[in-house]
């Protein structure tokens, strides 16, 4: 829209509202159907948001894995920190893998594996979610999530109707529902919507003819998922979520009655790129541009007009790939990027988004699939590490902001220009909730990647008129790569803020009375209008001056400068705190109820702590919980009737101020932790199938004759290497060919994702390596046997060794893993093949705590040696910070004490280093958990946090490391183990997961 230079407000409002489409844009909720499922109203859903039992809610969610979290106590640190966001849900996916260890067993019970428990956190916290099942999921997951079993090529293309994939999927996802159902809020839980398949826009062959040509077998199998979800108690709305805006899948809007619809469609979108890796960052969004936004209101009223604009994935961050940078994503991912992306969804009408992800975590063990290593940190406001910092702030002061903007929920955008500013520098979005007449002005640089800082006045419509604000001096400001949300006539109560230049972070009542929340950035001017008041003084000083001027609607309030926090009273028994970003970051709004919609009567604020996890009364004293950094004044903004208080159960000595706020110092945690030095360690030889005489008779080695496979990848030689074709599948595997007589060179092509490798020996003697590539998934080599010894009128066996990254991602899952061709050259040909990998593969599992995807085929993991409790009295003393020289593996282990006191949250991180030169792979084991792949020839990932239940917080501890030395130079790694953060916390880091750590059995010796 051009500039309206020279037209009055009353005019140019007139304008706006004249403008093509804004007969549907300036709507009334009348207008727009309100839609259920057909089963039941407690779930509802119209063009404007979703409601609740009732009650319209702005879904604020974020995404979390219980299964790359496997300590069920961690995940209630994660949903408090999500809760204490301002976000009213979560979301999860499944993982039909961690569930299935083969395809007669299922997992819902053992340890973490039962995520009824996540669903009963969320209930005691307050948290809403979003179930998304599967069965596929992608999530940068071994397979997307996918049962390894199910990636042979005999269940057929996978995600369609054939049978065969049917039969599969409908066990894990039949049992995953009916759990489910029974913590639907339409059964007393916070499940509020189910999610069928995962980005599968494959509805159409064509959408752009007048009749849509569909898919029939995915219509087919969306219409299965979606009947087998409600004959197992599935009744609230059916959700999808389409990966991009080119496929238009499974909208009722689009297509009425079409096959496989779901009751809410919505949108994935990375619109700042899925990787850390930039080189990527072309396809679906075009060239990368950072701070670049995204159209997605046309799409919205073209593919789902009559429900919510929904995201069920928006970006979060981005994962690092192998290859990516040490650390992850760059800057243009942290606090400026959920500044601008996350306030530009609201500015085209979104009122339900869910943040991919809110907590990354691990890919521990084999959960890694070739596009990304151990880390899923995924640049999320809640670290790897589960610490918090400026991102979670920023993200949670405008979380707070939608809890509470009940007219957000229910509003027509009326214009989007650059004529409402005084600069046009800056563009506008105006939403207007028809019912109430509160608006929302949604500022932005006009070229959204712009950084330069944009000082203007704002030309607003509100009940006491048209106005130019700030009206008394000053000027609204974006700094950088910033947006702002600013309000007219919003509601706090019975009372209404007509107007402000700052932000609103919250509101609370207390004893009936609005406490409401402004912030702004250091040192910029704020002024605010508060409706029917008629005068007002400053009762707590920040720094900040004010100056107020009464008028017959109210009274205007102008700071010319913000620092700290100013609070201001008016006579009309409205409070105001004013304060700049760094205050406003330590500002929480904890509720004393476990509602999900946190209503604001039952809110207090809270200003100082690092982190405010709960509230709650106990008569006449208010119980506070939280984290501490470092010693703390807290400022309690709550009811009279309070009249003491607690922090983490212990009393605090409070006063009160002149206005009615509580004060206390809390202290922070001043113990030390001793780290134990990493400098004891045991070594033996993780390597003996590469000797001739090793015997692989045993059980753990299977024998390989599959002439013919059901891959649509057939082998280029015979017999059949593929590792899942023999029910084996994780992480490292070992061949053992045999031959008879002479041969000049072997000539291998594996395969194993990327950034694998493999290396080999014949008759004990190293003949060479396939190093790696962070975007090659297959390696092939002829390796000449000059350098070995040959047995000319014996046996021979090549022994390879393979280190496989996991299964690519949807319909590449079935690419196989391991041989696709071996032979030899010179005249002789394999005669027998052995193929070693987990210990039982497929068949009943002998460590179900840890799951189907710990542990791969290293002797060390065959036999046990990773897990605490096994005997290394025997083996040598070495470290792996001296080393050895020459190709192969070798496993050091120790065992090292921790003591971290209760009451405290702590996080600790193994520390991996060695020159990038180094042709070496390293694995980490924490008490038998995989919890690195160290790779410094591919990867740059060095910092490896390990989570507490895992590491046990509160006596012994096994750490595993296997080296594997790809060349004849002196392989070698330095390992520390150091903090990452220690704060005093209602959490305690300390607590009894013994269960979560199974022991060394004699069972594994027979797996040698």
């Amino acid at each position: 829209m051009r500039a309206f230079r020279g037209l009055s407000w009353l005019t140019l409002s007139s304008y706006l509202f004249s403008l093509p489409g804004t007969q549907a844009q300036g709507s009334s909720p009348s207008q727009w159907p309100l839609h259920d499922n057909g089963l039941n109203d407690v779930v509802q859903w119209d063009h404007y948001s979703f409601k609740v039992n009732g009650k319209r809610l702005f879904v604020f969610s974020g995404e979390l894995h219980y299964w790359r979290i496997p300590v069920p106590e961690v995940w209630d640190d994660l949903l408090e920190k999500i809760k204490a966001a301002g976000f009213t849900a979560f979301a999860f996916y499944g993982n039909w893998a961690w569930h299935s260890a083969n395809n007669q067993t299922l997992d819902f019970t053992t340890g973490a594996h039962n995520f009824e428990r996540l669903l009963e956190s969320a209930k005691r916290v307050g948290l809403y979610v979003i179930v998304r099942p599967g069965p596929y999921v992608n999530a940068e997951a071994n397979a997307g999530g996918f049962p390894l079993w199910l990636t042979t090529g005999a269940y057929g293309e996978l995600r369609d109707d054939d049978p065969r994939y049917t039969a599969a999927w409908g066990p894990y996802f039949s049992e995953f529902s009916a759990i489910t159902s029974k913590h639907l809020v339409t059964n007393g839980g916070n499940a509020i919507v189910y999610q069928v398949e995962n980005e599968y826009g494959q509805q159409w062959k064509d959408y752009n003819t007048v009749k849509k040509i569909p898919w029939e077998s995915s219509a087919n199998y969306m219409a299965a998922l979606e009947e087998s979800a409600r004959a197992n108690g599935i009744d609230v709305p059916l959700i999808h979520n389409d990966p991009n805006m080119n496929t238009k899948s499974w909208s009722e809007d689009f297509a009425p009655g079409a096959k496989g619809n779901v009751d809410v469609a919505g949108l994935d979108s990375y619109p700042s790129c899925w990787s850390c890796n930039l080189d990527e960052c072309t396809g679906t969004n075009g060239e990368y541009v950072a701070y670049n936004v995204i159209n997605y209101y046309d799409h919205f009223v073209e593919a789902s007009p009559t429900q919510p604009s929904f995201f069920p994935e928006f970006q979060g961050g981005s994962y690092n790939p192998w290859g990516g940078p040490e650390g992850g994503c760059p800057s243009d991912i942290g606090a400026d990027f959920a500044n601008i992306f996350y306030r530009n969804l609201i500015s085209q009408r979104v009122t339900a988004i869910s943040l991919y992800m809110m907590y990354g975590g691990t890919n521990w063990g084999a959960f890694a699939c070739p596009v990304v290593a151990t880390s899923y940190d995924y640049s999320s406001p809640i670290s790897e590490n589960r610490k918090i910092d400026s991102k979670y702030y920023e993200t949670k002061n405008l979380a707070l902001f939608t809890r509470v903007a009940e007219d957000l929920t229910v509003t027509n955008r009326v214009g989007n220009s650059t004529a409402y500013a005084t600069n046009s520098a800056v563009t506008t979005s105006e939403l207007r909730n028809p019912d109430t007449n509160a608006a929302f002005y949604v500022t932005i640089h006009a070229y959204s990647p712009s950084s330069t800082k944009e000082s203007f006045k704002l030309q607003v419509s509100t009940s006491i008129g048209n106005l130019t604000i700030p009206q008394r001096g000053g000027s609204i400001v974006l700094n950088g790569h910033q947006s702002k949300i600013l309000v007219t006539d919003f509601r706090i109560g019975k009372r209404t803020l007509t107007y402000a230049t700052a932000e609103v972070l919250t509101y609370a009542l207390v004893d009936g009375n609005p406490v409401v929340v402004l912030w702004t950035g250091s040192g910029e001017s704020a002024e605010f209008h508060i409706k029917g008041a008629h005068n007002g003084k400053v009762r707590s000083v920040g720094g900040a001056k004010a100056t107020f001027h009464s008028d017959r609607t109210g009274v205007t309030t102008s700071i010319p400068s913000v620092a700290g926090m100013t609070v201001l009273e008016f006579d009309n028994k409205v409070k105001v705190i004013v304060a700049d970003k760094p205050t406003a970051y330590l500002i929480w709004a904890s509720n004393l109820s476990d509602d999900p919609f946190a209503p604001v009567d039952k809110s207090i604020l809270v200003q100082g702590p690092y982190l405010v996890r709960d509230a709650a009364s106990d008569g006449s004293t208010l119980a506070l919980t939280g984290d501490v950094s470092k010693d703390t004044t807290i400022e309690v903004f709550a009811s009279t009737h309070f009249k003491a208080l607690t922090w983490n159960g212990k009393k605090v000595q409070a006063t009160r101020t002149p206005y009615g706020s509580l004060k206390a110092s809390i202290a922070s945690f001043k113990g030390t932790i001793s780290l134990p030095k990493l400098d004891s360690w045991k070594v033996h030889d993780s390597l003996p199938e590469r000797l001739s005489n090793y015997d692989d008779s045993g059980v753990a080695w299977i024998e390989a004759n599959h002439e013919t496979t059901p891959n649509p990848t057939k082998p280029n030689t015979l017999p059949v290497l593929y590792v899942d074709d023999y029910g084996i599948h994780n992480s490292f595997h070992l061949f053992r060919g045999y031959f008879e007589g002479s041969a000049t060179a072997v000539k291998l092509s594996v395969q194993g994702g990327l950034a694998f490798g493999w290396s080999a020996w014949l008759n004990g003697e190293f003949i060479g390596s396939y190093l790696g590539n962070s975007i090659v998934g297959v390696g092939n080599l002829t390796l000449p046997l000059t350098n070995a010894t040959l047995h000319a009128n014996g046996t021979n066996v090549l022994l390879v060794a393979q280190d496989n990254t996991g299964h690519d991602l949807r319909a590449a899952a079935v690419q196989p893993r391991g041989i696709l061709s071996a032979s030899l050259e010179g005249g002789a040909s394999f005669t027998k093949w052995k193929i070693a990998g987990e210990v039982n593969g497929e068949r009943t599992q002998i460590d179900p705590v840890r799951g189907p995807l710990s542990e791969g085929g290293l002797t060390a993991e065959r036999l046990g040696w990773h897990l605490p409790g096994f005997d290394d009295s025997a083996w040598n003393s070495s470290s792996p910070s001296t080393g050895f020289a020459g190709a192969g593996i070798s496993f050091y282990r120790t065992v090292v004490p921790l003591d971290v006191p209760t009451g405290v949250d702590a996080s600790f991180a193994f520390v991996l280093n060695a020159p990038a030169s180094q042709k070496i792979r390293v694995q980490l084991f924490v008490n038998g958990y995989q919890y690195a792949r160290f790779n410094p020839l591919v990867g740059n990932e060095r910092r490896f946090p390990v989570p507490p239940g895992i590491l046990n917080y509160a006596g012994d501890n096994t750490i595993g490391l296997s080296v594997w030395s790809q060349g004849t130079e002196q392989a070698k790694v330095d390992i520390s183990l150091e903090t990452e953060y220690a704060v005093e916390s209602s959490w305690s880091s300390r607590f009894d997961s013994e269960k979560l750590r199974p022991g060394w059995t004699e069972e594994r010796l027979n797996y040698d």
